[in-house]
């Protein structure tokens, strides 16, 4: 009989579900709208529909699929397979994995995306070749996952490496995790555009205004970006203080992780050109030697599949702990 893997990953717009052969790759793929506003069995309705769309095109069936694996924001208990709360599904203490595998009868894993996409990375990407490893998001938040000889490490309950709130100056802006000087508060998403919009209010900046239809509250990280590649020194100016204090967060990275790679993706990466060597130049300032001598820093490689790969890598952990 065929052994099949299943992946998906449930964000607040879609839900990108793969079928995965035992290597990891992936046969046939369903995506839908997520409909979050209908509520919580219209969204796990579709999230069945999206199994059920992958399982027929390949021809396949549940009694071949050995694993599903989940990847969807938290908070979350993995061991007791329990969405906490997911802000953008106004879910609480949905058991869904219970859920999903009375419907399907497959056996079901629930992981945090960031979690997931560090397995993802440590498999099918950029970490393929190591045993220890870091990956970060920057994206409109920050997140992380610690891969640690070759197994992912999420804590007692799930909240480990949350790099986007560790704390790198207490007399730093606000978080919206209620602390001061977070690393995501100075360099994700948001917070660049909170400065975009910001210097733009104050006059600083004619051409992120200019990108916006002088719209102020349009301006985002994009738009930021766009200006800073245009020549627009405030824009510039921006990203880079957030690379400064990315590289901070990546030298206490190395000092607690000792690891082997540090693997940057989400969003923002997509502008790492203009932020990316003020971070290592920082990051090489605030390391110390020794772990520094023993690390890489590299991009993520699975781009925008990388939600779905890690929910496939969520599925097929176990084995491929086992097969490498």
């Amino acid at each position: 009989m065929k052994e099949y893997y299943l992946g998906l990953d449930i964000g607040g717009t879609k839900i990108l579900t793969g079928l995965a052969d035992g290597e990891g790759n992936i046969i046939t793929r369903s995506r839908r709208a997520t409909e979050a506003d209908l509520g919580e069995e219209k969204i796990i309705e579709n999230m069945l529909a999206t199994i059920d769309d992958v399982l027929k095109k390949a021809g396949a069936t549940a009694d071949e699929v050995k694993t599903l694996g989940i990847a969807s924001p938290g908070p979350l208990d993995s061991k007791k397979g329990i969405i906490i709360e997911n802000a953008n599904l106004s879910w609480k203490n949905v058991p869904l994995v219970e859920k999903i595998e009375s419907a399907t009868g497959i056996k079901t894993l629930l992981k945090n995306d960031a979690n997931a996409a560090a397995l993802g990375e440590k498999w099918f990407g950029s970490g393929k070749n190591v045993e220890n490893m870091v990956y970060i998001t920057i994206s409109t938040g920050i997140g992380g996952g610690a891969i640690i000889n070759k197994k992912l490490f999420s804590g007692v309950n799930d909240n480990a490496c949350e790099i986007g709130h560790t704390v790198i100056d207490p007399n730093g802006p606000l978080c919206g995790c209620g602390n001061h000087g977070c690393l995501e508060a100075f360099a994700a998403g948001t917070s660049i555009a909170k400065r975009a919009r910001e210097a733009a209010a104050a006059g600083k900046s004619k051409e992120m205004l200019e990108l916006a239809d002088n719209i102020i509250e349009d301006i985002d990280a994009v738009i930021c970006a766009q200006a800073a590649y245009q020549g627009d020194q405030v824009a510039e100016d921006i990203f880079k203080n957030a690379g400064y204090h990315l590289g901070i967060g990546l030298g206490n990275v190395i000092n607690t992780f000792n690891t082997e790679m540090i693997v940057l993706g989400g969003g923002v990466m997509k502008a790492s050109d203009l932020f990316l060597d003020e971070a290592i130049k920082t990051m090489e300032e605030v390391a110390l030697s020794g772990p520094l001598e023993m690390v890489t820093v590299k991009e993520a490689e699975l781009g925008s599949d990388i939600g779905l790969m890690g929910a496939i890598a969520v599925a097929m952990e176990d084995r491929l702990v086992i097969d490498d």
